[in-house]
């Protein structure tokens, strides 16, 4: 246990501290290259204020990260332990190939000036293959389980060969739910530092340092980037940001083995996905009428005139429950 306290610690507070330390250094780096987030006149009016802040601040948080998890990685490698680190390994990389998913949208948001980034198939496509290829490296490397037990129950599912197609729809989902949520300051942030504090917890608990390791990169991550972030926020994370942590979340749930858990602890991401999806549908189905005044649903507490420190802390609140539920369903 002392090991498991001072690994999660050591980790966190490197992950914390280096992100301060990048986006220190990056703010005004992609202030000079006037990489600030253009909004859509679609958006909420009061959001105008917030145009030319600089965005694809994932990346500071990314790179942090990565180093803290070189130093640990070459560590158990000396140790000759690094086989028992694959599940790990597979989790960071398909977060960073969404990342770099992300970096390729905000680019061209950037550099073609133009607020949609790739289309929605151009970037749903490549998050497909991102997600395929991490399933069927976890399937190769023995990492990937058929079986999905339904939380609060004793029911558990074998999904045989139909686990493949569900897995990849339920990573690809959850990620673009994290990159839905980043609409509000220190929103995504927030809620991602509850589920690192909700994987901590858990993996304390199971005695996975695997689990423990990934949690302390979320609370770093998520913490350092906070004191950017939060209202008014100084910077934006961008896709490759929000890409990234939707990437680590969901892929954690299949590195620990228990997707139903996670889904649970990702369902305000879901939720805010879902809200979009259903506005759309809707939308097409009335031939214009509109289910929220603004989708998604964080944007329709907004127009009901709710501020956006309000809004964090209610679905803050509303996140802790769902960890709360999760933890019950363990």
């Amino acid at each position: 246990m002392r090991a498991f306290t001072i690994g999660f610690a050591a980790i966190a507070i490197a992950v914390f501290g280096l992100t301060v330390l990048a986006e220190r250094i990056l703010i005004p780096i992609l202030r000079s290259k006037k990489a600030g987030q253009r909004i859509l006149e679609i958006g909420p009016r009061w959001h105008k204020s917030k145009e030319g802040t600089p965005t694809m601040g994932g990346l500071g948080f990314i790179l942090a990260s990565l180093l803290v998890l070189s130093v640990f990685f070459i560590v158990q490698a000396v140790k000759g332990r690094s086989a028992e680190y694959i599940p790990l390994s597979l989790t960071i990389v398909y977060a960073v190939m969404n990342g770099a998913i992300g970096f390729v949208d905000d680019y061209y948001k950037l550099i073609k000036k133009q607020n949609e980034g790739l289309t929605w198939k151009q970037k749903l496509f490549l998050q497909l293959v991102a997600a395929s290829a991490y399933v069927c490296v976890m399937s190769y490397t023995g990492n990937f389980e058929t079986v999905i037990r339904i939380p609060f129950t004793a029911i558990s599912l074998e999904l045989s060969y139909a686990a493949y197609p569900v897995a990849v729809i339920l990573l690809a989902g959850v990620v673009n739910g994290a990159n839905i949520t980043d609409g509000i300051d220190g929103l995504a942030s927030s809620i991602t530092f509850l589920i690192g504090g909700f994987f901590a917890v858990w993996g304390f608990y199971l005695l996975d340092m695997q689990l423990s390791v990934l949690a302390a990169v979320l609370v770093g991550l998520s913490l350092g980037f906070l004191v950017y972030n939060f209202h008014p926020a100084k910077v934006f994370m961008g896709d490759t940001g929000s890409l990234f942590i939707g990437g680590l979340v969901i892929a954690g749930g299949f590195q620990v083995g228990d997707v139903g858990v996670v889904l649970l602890i990702s369902m305000v991401f879901i939720l805010e996905m879902l809200s979009s999806l259903l506005q759309r549908l809707y939308f097409k189905l009335t031939h214009g009428k509109r289910l929220f005044k603004m989708a998604p649903v964080h944007h329709h507490f907004e127009k009901c005139g709710w501020t956006e420190n309000k809004i964090v802390f209610v679905f803050s609140l509303t996140e802790l429950l769902f960890c709360i539920f999760a933890w019950l369903a363990l």
